[in-house]
This record gives structure tokens, sequence and C-alpha cells, in this order.
């Protein structure tokens, strides 16, 4: 941690994804869109477009807005009436942020996204083709999450980790969270006089993430856990990103002047395209365990051979992603499968020149090679 945040980040930023919540678009008592506080949004947004920063928006409020149109404000919602309420509020979110943009003569773009969207290679690629066709063209695209058709099993569940797969997608170098509070407090400040603000964090370890606590209640999905789960995604993709407080009118200029808030370093060493997608991953299908020597030769670059491997946990195919733990139970890294889990259950513990013989063919030497392997950094 250092003393000054690096707000010059977002001044020279070229391609920026803000993130907005529900509790900062939806007004509670007056049931509608913040339209003024959106207004101003879309300000900042043109501000930043005039000095040449693309802009991509992750907006959430569907739901929130359909609660109050359709009268569902005080009881807890099954999945359907998430997902019926989902297709009824997309539609007044969607307008609201065409309608504002278009006073500042911006076009925006409405894109859906599912977890599958990001986690499957070829369709991350495909969304990636059209976010970029849109910026090309000079649109703002605006996007939430599917929650029309997303289940409980495949859904985000939050817009931040969304926003920071947008932002490892199309390689944007800020990712911006508009939100409730100031940026990360080494305790709850509502709750701790003593909780002392954090301007900047060089790397989101496991200390940190404590700091975040559990995800507060109400029609929010996020809290601050989410906010620092996101911080490592971007960062990993070579992402900045910064907490702000968002509930004043125009709030990325409050940030650009030198608001109060939290900035998360991206890492250095960023890689290439594909282990950015592969460290950013959410949804791992299994895992494998290694033992202390494969977890030594992890660290020096090494792939990961099926002498090292103790255990096998879910069920996956070839080409899945899977995590890589130590005996411990700690997650190493994550990597894509050579091999199905029932032929790497086969295969653990014995040496790579045996492989053939047990599997009746010829693969790969390795259960993970190290181009298809990201380590985490503890």
């Amino acid at each position: 941690m250092t003393a000054k945040a690096p707000a010059p980040q977002l001044a020279q930023a070229r391609r920026i994804v803000i993130k907005v919540g529900s509790a900062l678009l939806v007004d509670g008592a007056q049931a509608a869109l913040r339209a003024d506080w959106l207004r101003s949004v879309c300000e900042d947004i043109a501000s930043l477009k005039k000095a040449g920063t693309e802009v991509v928006v992750v907006s959430s409020g569907a739901i929130s807005l359909a609660r109050h149109q359709l009268g569902l404000m005080n009881r807890r919602l099954r999945l359907d009436e998430k997902q019926a309420l989902a297709t009824v509020g997309q539609i007044g979110l969607a307008q609201g942020w065409s309608d504002a943009l278009a006073q500042h003569g911006l076009v925006a773009g409405q894109l859906l996204l599912t977890p599958d969207d990001t986690e499957s290679r070829e369709r991350h690629l495909n969304a990636r083709a059209t976010l970029q066709t849109l910026l090309d063209l000079g649109c703002i695209p605006v996007i939430n999450e599917n929650d029309a058709i997303a289940t409980s099993e495949i859904r985000f569940g939050d817009n931040d980790r969304l926003g920071a797969r947008v932002a490892q997608m199309i390689e944007a170098d800020c990712l911006v969270l508009l939100s409730d509070i100031d940026g990360l407090y080494t305790a709850d400040p509502r709750t701790d006089p003593a909780a002392r603000h954090i301007p900047v964090i060089e790397q989101v370890t496991d200390d940190i993430m404590a700091m975040g606590g559990e995800p507060p209640p109400g029609y929010s999905s996020g809290g601050m856990r989410t906010k620092l789960m996101a911080a490592r995604i971007a960062n990993r993709a070579g992402a900045s990103m910064v907490i702000a407080a968002g509930q004043a009118q125009n709030p990325i200029q409050k940030l650009l002047d030198g608001g109060l808030c939290t900035w998360f370093l991206p890492q250095t060493d960023t890689g290439s395209a594909r282990k950015r997608w592969i460290g950013s991953s959410l949804h791992p299908k299994g895992a494998l365990v290694v033992d202390a020597g494969a977890r030594n030769a992890l660290i020096v670059g090494a792939s990961l051979l099926p002498a090292g491997v103790t255990a096998i946990d879910g069920h996956f195919e070839r080409g899945d992603l899977v995590l890589i733990k130590d005996e411990q139970g700690d997650v190493l890294g994550r990597g894509l499968a050579s091999y199905t889990a029932q032929e790497c259950t086969k295969l653990i513990g014995h040496r790579s020149e045996e492989m053939e013989q047990l599997l009746g063919y010829r693969g790969r030497d390795v259960l993970i090679h190290r181009d298809d392997l990201v380590l985490d950094q503890h």
C-alpha cells in the first residue's frame, strides 16, 4: 500500500468500464430511475468520449426497477420471479440509458451476457468482437447480466465481477465501480469508528479479502467482497480498478478531480489474452490436487505432470478449466485440462512415459501444459 492514489490512471485511460449499481440508479422512494443523476453520469461519459476515451457501461437495475413497477418491493423473490422481473425492468433500464446518452449525441448499444458468454472461449471471442465493433462505431455499450435466462447455478450474481470480466474481455485500462462507499476500509466504517480508509491496494491478498466481509442483505447482490473479487480479476488482466462513491451527481468528474477512493493496481505481467481469460474464469469444472514437489515445479514455470497429482475432484472434459490446489486445499492456480477427469484418475501418480499404455492412445505428456496454466499470486 502507498499513501496516495494514482488518480492520473483514469484521466490517461484509453478504454474504461464503468459499473453502476442498482442502488445508485433506482430511486426507491420514487419507484423510478434517478433521471437527473443518470443524465449527469452520461454527461461525464460524453466528456470522456470527447477526450478520446472509449467507455463501456455495466449497469444493474432491471430487477430493482421492475420490483417497483410491479409492486413487489417487500418480499423475497423466487428465481422464476426474478427472471420475469428482469424482462420487465430491462426495457425501462435500456431506454433510460439510451435517452440520457442521446442528449449528448451518443448512441447506446445493449448487450446481455451470461457467465457462459465469458467462460466459453468461442462465445467469449464472439462477445469481444461485438463489443469492439460497437466501440469502433462510436457507440456506448450498456451491458447487464441476462437474468431472464440465467439460473442460480450459472449466474455471475453480481455486476462487479461481470464488470471485471468485461474489462478483461476488451482489454480495458481501468474498471470504475461506482458504489455507496468511497473505497475500502480496514473495517466497516458504519459500525467501527476506528476504521481507516485505504487509498491504494497493490495486491489483493487473502488479508485484503478478509476486509470485505460478507455481502449485505437487501436488493443488491454485491457488497465489498464481490468488489474485491472483481479487483483480483481486473488486476490479473492488467487493468487498474477503483472503488468510488457514486451517490452525487457527476461522480466520474468528481473522481477525476481527486475525490476519495481506493485504487487497486494492475499486475505488471499480464500475459497473453488467452492466459488473461484463463486467469479470470469464474466457474471451474473441477480440481487437481498436487503434492509439494509439483507445487514447486509449477512456481518455476513447469507444466503439470501426472506424477505430481494426488487427487481429482469434479467431472470435467478435455479442454475444461480446472483449479490446481495443494494438499491443504489452497488454490494455486487454474488451467485447461489436457484429459477428462476419468482419464486423469487413471494417470495420477504415474510417470509421463506410462501414459500411452494406461490410456491406450498417445496424447499430451502433461495434464496441464504451462501455456494453458495461470498461477494465482498470494
